[in-house]
């Protein structure tokens, strides 16, 4: 059995694009929207395609032409300024949410100084009282780069591995 041997990414670079997916999950279950968002790069794309059921033994079964939501920088910017603001009434009261991540994976992209970033998620949030919890779980596809010494996301693919979403809302920013 080989193994493919991808180029090696330094550890202290590895370290720190690990830190920078806990950093965002911090930001995001304590409802950091602002802070969050300073993560990702100007022209970011972000995006969740959805995920079809299909006959036979193919497991790529992500739809090319359908999304959940694809989304850039100002748009997500919209929606995160909305839930400083009294008409985010799916939010209120606030969901109680943790985002975790792991199983990272980096490798050197095809750009000097960006990285290819591989990592599960598991999603888990709760409202008010109820017992419900809802949870979304998945793969997520990352491209990474420093940009004026800040590590920031330049492209997100968020591969959902239900086909039926059973979140209230996509208000969690994956």
């Amino acid at each position: 059995m080989s193994i493919k041997k991808h180029s090696e990414v330094p550890l202290d670079i590895k370290d720190q694009i690990i830190s920078l997916l806990y950093q965002e999950a911090h930001y995001l279950d304590n409802r950091m929207y602002k802070e969050w968002i300073e993560l990702l790069a100007e022209d970011v794309t972000y995006k969740m395609p959805l995920r079809e059921t299909v006959e036979g033994v193919n497991i790529n079964n992500i739809s090319s032409d359908s999304a959940y939501f694809e989304e850039t920088k100002a748009s997500l910017r919209t929606r995160v300024n909305r839930l400083y603001t009294k008409s985010a009434w799916v939010e209120n009261p606030a969901t109680r949410q943790r985002h975790f991540i792991s199983n990272v994976v980096i490798h050197q992209g095809e750009k000097k100084g960006e990285y290819n970033v591989r990592s599960y998620f598991l999603f888990k949030r709760s409202r008010g009282s109820t017992t419900d919890i809802e949870e979304m779980f998945g793969e997520r596809h990352d491209v990474i780069t420093k940009m004026e010494g800040e590590w920031r996301i330049i492209s997100r693919t968020i591969i959902p591995d239900q086909t039926v979403m059973t979140t209230m809302n996509m208000s969690m920013f994956l």
